[in-house]
C-alpha cells in the first residue's frame, strides 16, 4: 500500500469519527441547552413553546422541548402527545429514522390509544417519502426506483392502519397511497422479470411476473406480468404451465392473449 493511499485511508477514518464526535456531542449539548432551559417550567408552558416552535418550522427545538416535557412529567396529561409530536417533528426535519423509533415506542407504550391510527398512518408517510431528499429533488427518478422495501413497509403501514381502523379519517388517504404504491412495486417486480428475460433467465423471470401477479392485482402491470409468465414457461419447456397461464391471461386480456399465442407458434 502507498504512502498517498495510507493517508488518504487515514484521512477518511479521521474524517468520520470527527463527525460523529460532532454529531454526537452535538446532540447533547442541545438536550442539555433545552433541559437547562425549561429547568422550573410547567407542562404546559414546555408544550406550548413546542407547538409555537413546530408552527414556526423549527424542528430541531420541537424535538428538544418535547423531549424534555416527557423527561420531566413522563406521566403527565401532554407525555403522549408529545410523543406523538416528537415523531412528526423527526419526520419533518427530515430523520426517517428517529421517526419511525419515535413512533413504534409510542404504539407499544399506548397500544389502545385513540391515536394509534395517526400513528400508523404517520408510519406510512415516513416510509413513503424516504427517498425525497435534496439529491432526489435535484435528480428527480419515478417512485419505482427508490428502496422497494421501505415501499413495502410502506405499504404494509397503511394496510395495517385499513384493517385495524377501517373508520378513521385517515383512512381514504391510505387507500389512494396503496393504489401507488401496489402500482409502483408490481413495476418494480416486472422491471427486474424482464431484466431476467434478457438474460435467459427464464425461471427467475417467471418467479418475479408470479410474485407481481399474486400480490399487486389491479395494478396496470398485472397484464405484462402474465406475458412474462407465459413466455417463461413456454422457453421452460413446460407447456402445460404456460398453456394455463395463457388462459388466465384470455379470460382477462383477450387481445394481448390473442396476440401472444399468435407469437409463440
Amino acid at each position: 500500500m502507498s504512502i498517498i493511499t495510507k493517508r488518504l485511508r487515514a484521512s477518511v477514518y479521521l474524517a468520520g469519527v470527527l463527525v460523529m464526535s460532532a454529531a454526537t456531542s452535538g446532540c447533547s449539548i442541545f438536550s442539555q441547552t433545552e433541559k437547562d432551559l425549561t429547568e422550573g417550567w410547567s407542562a404546559n408552558k414546555i408544550y406550548s413553546t413546542a407547538r409555537e416552535a413546530m408552527n414556526a418550522g423549527d424542528y430541531e427545538r420541537a424535538i428538544g422541548l418535547y423531549e424534555s416535557l416527557e423527561a420531566r412529567y413522563p406521566l403527565g396529561r401532554f407525555a403522549q402527545q408529545a410523543q406523538l409530536e416528537t415523531a412528526y417533528a423527526y419526520y419533518k426535519f427530515d430523520e426517517p429514522d428517529s421517526a419511525l423509533d419515535a413512533i413504534d415506542r409510542f404504539l407499544r407504550m399506548n397500544p389502545s390509544s385513540e391515536d394509534a391510527d395517526y400513528a400508523l398512518y404517520l408510519r406510512g408517510l415516513v416510509n413513503f417519502n424516504r427517498g425525497h431528499s435534496i439529491v432526489d429533488k435535484l435528480f428527480p427518478r419515478s417512485i419505482a426506483d427508490l428502496d422497494t422495501v421501505r415501499q413495502k413497509e410502506s405499504f404494509q403501514d397503511f394496510s395495517h392502519l385499513l384493517t385495524r381502523h377501517p373508520g378513521s379519517k385517515y383512512a381514504p388517504d391510505a387507500q389512494e397511497r396503496i393504489k401507488h404504491l401496489r402500482n409502483s412495486l408490481a413495476q418494480s417486480e416486472l422491471n427486474v422479470a424482464q431484466y431476467y428475460m434478457t438474460r435467459g433467465a427464464w425461471l427467475a423471470a417467471f418467479n418475479r411476473a408470479e410474485y407481481a401477479v399474486k400480490h399487486y392485482q389491479g395494478s396496470p402491470a398485472i397484464v405484462d406480468a402474465l406475458e412474462i409468465k407465459v413466455k417463461a414457461a413456454h422457453n421452460l419447456g413446460k407447456p402445460d404451465l404456460a398453456a394455463d397461464n395463457l388462459r388466465v391471461l384470455a379470460l382477462n386480456f383477450p387481445e394481448r392473449a390473442a396476440a401472444l399465442k399468435a407469437q409463440l407458434r
